[in-house]
C-alpha cells in the first residue's frame, strides 16, 4: 500500500467514525470547539517527544496531530465549508506565494527576480482578507489564543517590522530594570494592591520577552528549558534526601539550599 493510499485510508476511517448510523458515539458528538483541547494536548505531546529525541514517539505523536487536522477537515466537509484537499491546497498555495524568491522567476544565472519579503506578503494577505473600508492593523492576525510569551514576542516582532523598536540592546535592558523596580515598589507597599502588582508583573514579563527577542532567544523555548533544568535539579535533591533517609517536609531551608548548590556543582563537574 503506497503513501497516498494510506492518507486516503485515514480520511475514510475518519468518515466512518463520523458516520451518523454506524460511527463511534464519541466521535459523532464532537464539534470544532470540543476538540480544541485535544489539539492543544497533541501539539504539546509532539513537542515533548521531539525534545526527548524519541523518534518513535515523534512518529506516533505526529500521527495523532495529523488526525486532528483530518478531524477538523471532516467537520468542515460535513458543513459544506471545506475538506481535506482544500486544506492541503491552501497551504501549498500559501507556501509558493510567500516564497517568490524560491518559486518565482529566475534570471539567466538562476537568481530570483523577486527578493524575499515575508512580512510584506503577509501584509498584502491581511489587506485582501479585510472587509472593505476596514481600518487595518499590522496586529490583526496575531492569534489571541497563543501562549502569552509567544504572543508577546509575535506582537513585538510585528511592530519592529515597521520600525517601532529600540535599535540597541541597552535601552531594552534598562526597561527590564525599570519594570522590576516598579514591581518591587508595588509589592512592598504597606497596603498591597494585588491588581497593581499583577499589572506591573505583566509589564516586567513583556519587557523580558523584548530582551529575549533582542538577544535572539525564543522566550517560550528558553523558559521550557529552564523549567526542565529546574525539574531535573529538584529531582536530584529529592533523590539525595531519600538516600539519607529524609524527606522534603523534614528538611530545613538551609539544607535544601546546600543540596541545590551541590547539585549545580555536580553538573559543572560532569565530563563533556
Amino acid at each position: 500500500m503506497n503513501k497516498m493510499s494510506r492518507m486516503q485510508e485515514l480520511l475514510e476511517i475518519m468518515a466512518t467514525l463520523r458516520d451518523p448510523k454506524n460511527g463511534c458515539p464519541w466521535d459523532k458528538k464532537q464539534t470544532f470547539n470540543s476538540i480544541i483541547p485535544y489539539t492543544i494536548e497533541e501539539t504539546f505531546e509532539t513537542v515533548d517527544a521531539i525534545e526527548r529525541q524519541n523518534w518513535g514517539d515523534v512518529r506516533d505523536e505526529l500521527g495523532d496531530l495529523l488526525f486532528q487536522i483530518v478531524f477538523y477537515s471532516q467537520l468542515g466537509k460535513e458543513q459544506g465549508d471545506f475538506e481535506f484537499d482544500d486544506v492541503v491546497g491552501a497551504i501549498c498555495d500559501k507556501l509558493v506565494r510567500r516564497h517568490p524568491h524560491v518559486f518565482g522567476e529566475k534570471d539567466a544565472d538562476g537568481n530570483p527576480l523577486q527578493a524575499a519579503d515575508w512580512e510584506g506578503i503577509k501584509a498584502q494577505e491581511r489587506a485582501a482578507k479585510a472587509e472593505p473600508d476596514a481600518e487595518l492593523s499590522i496586529l490583526d492576525d496575531v492569534p489571541t489564543a497563543l501562549p502569552a510569551l509567544g504572543r508577546a514576542a509575535k506582537l513585538q516582532k510585528r511592530c519592529a517590522s515597521v520600525g517601532f523598536d529600540w535599535d540597541a540592546i541597552g535601552p531594552v535592558a534598562d526597561k527590564v530594570q525599570e519594570e522590576l523596580e516598579e514591581v518591587m515598589e508595588e509589592a512592598l507597599m504597606v497596603n498591597v494592591n494585588q491588581a497593581r502588582v499583577d499589572e506591573e508583573m505583566g509589564d516586567l514579563l513583556f519587557s523580558v520577552v523584548n530582551l529575549s527577542r533582542h538577544v535572539g532567544t525564543n522566550p517560550e523555548k528558553a523558559l521550557r528549558q529552564a523549567n526542565l533544568k529546574f525539574e531535573n535539579r529538584f529531582r536530584q535533591i529529592e533523590m539525595k534526601l531519600r538516600e539519607n533517609g529524609k524527606n522534603l517536609q523534614e528538611t530545613q531551608q538551609d539544607e535544601l539550599e546546600k543540596l541545590w548548590q551541590q547539585v549545580k556543582c555536580d553538573e559543572g563537574n560532569k565530563p563533556v
